[in-house]
């Protein structure tokens, strides 16, 4: 007997790696831009009626120990289902990108530095990501930040949403079948049957 495949593809639409032995000390500028086809991807991955365009201008600093730092800026048009009316809607998104990417075997120490700052009152960075097989993937990194500067609960401008209003049926309360069955009328006894 077959079973069905239930591997589920985890190979991101938009997928642009960069070497991070590659990346040379003054730093490597990469402008990136997902294809048709890359969009479509992204568009069935987050649940969007469309992606119009995704764009990003990223700038990668190595840093000591092997990490990389990671800044620049997300941007293009998607289209979101209303929530109220559920039709489309048109959004533009931006995010800034300011991440430090390490190697994993430095993952934990560099998060444990990080909780550390949060008890400070300064602004605390994100904790790093990971570097892959000795590989920062931008187009990954650029569909994460394309999702997180969707609206969750995106609307048309005129869009308003109206409750609809049951009117209670006053046959339809819980004294309702007492008071049918006081107002039902009796049915007559029969009569046991006697001698002829």
């Amino acid at each position: 007997m077959n079973r069905p495949d239930r591997t589920v593809d985890l190979t991101p639409p938009w997928s642009v790696p960069i070497a991070v032995v590659q990346i040379p000390d003054t730093g490597l500028a990469r402008d990136i831009e997902a294809t048709p086809e890359q969009r479509k991807g992204i568009a069935a991955l987050g649940g969007l009626v469309s992606v119009g365009a995704a764009k990003g201008e990223l700038l990668l600093t190595p840093v000591k120990g092997g990490t990389v730092h990671v800044t620049g800026r997300i941007w293009g048009k998607v289209e979101q289902t209303c929530v109220v009316t559920l039709e489309p809607v048109a959004a533009d998104f931006e995010e800034e990108i300011d991440l430090i990417f390490a190697p994993p075997s430095q993952i934990r120490e560099l998060a444990e530095s990080v909780d550390e700052d949060i008890e400070s009152d300064e602004e605390t960075p994100d904790p790093p990501e990971p570097i892959e097989n000795g590989l920062i993937d931008l187009g990954k990194l650029a569909t994460d930040a394309l999702f997180l500067g969707l609206d969750p609960y995106p609307r048309k401008p005129d869009a308003v949403f109206e409750p609809v209003v049951v009117v209670p049926d006053p046959e339809e309360h819980p004294f309702a079948a007492l008071k049918a069955l006081k107002t039902a009328p009796e049915t007559p006894k029969s009569k046991k049957p006697g001698k002829g």
